[in-house]
């Protein structure tokens, strides 16, 4: 699948099958992550992994408790204001590796959901997990196998997006 068509076919999945995604998988993923681009390339980005115990403990944090129960591995990505020299730009940085990842991801016939309402409670996540306080929370995504693979979405006409 060329480029063009892993971005335009790349869903949000919500539902997955029950079975493991090897530690091969989630290492390639975050490597896809690591490459995106960066402001002065300080990488402002940090990322933990959670799988069973952690992630199902995570869910009472959102009304979406189903997805990250469903979901075989969570990825929280963190913005390193250690690392951060303009908090705009880096923001961008961090949307660009998780779409990296988001892409990825699909590319291997796994699915994901970028879970972004459980960030209304970011402090007390972090507080949950230790999480040293320069690193703040920005994303989490839910990552399986799908059981399915949704219909394509539809999206406004390219010339209904551009300013004139």
């Amino acid at each position: 699948m060329n480029i063009s068509q892993l971005i335009r076919k790349r869903r949000s999945i919500r539902k997955f099958k029950v079975k493991s995604i090897p530690e091969r998988l989630i290492r390639g993923i975050l490597d896809s992550a690591r490459w995106a681009p960066s402001g002065l390339n300080n990488q402002p980005w940090k990322f933990m992994v959670l799988s069973k115990k952690q992630k199902n403990s995570l869910a009472i944090y959102t009304h979406y408790a189903q997805i990250i129960k469903d979901a075989d591995k969570l990825i929280l990505t963190f913005l390193d204001n250690k690392a951060s020299y303009n908090r705009e730009k880096d923001l961008m940085a961090i949307g660009a590796a998780i779409q990296n990842m988001l892409l990825y991801i699909h590319s291997k016939g796994l699915g994901a959901c970028w879970l972004g309402e459980i960030l209304n409670k970011k402090k007390q996540i972090q507080k949950f997990l230790g999480v040293k306080r320069h690193l703040e929370l920005e994303a989490v995504i839910a990552l399986g196998y799908p059981q399915k693979q949704p219909s394509l979405a539809k999206r406004k006409k390219l010339k209904d997006l551009i300013l004139r």
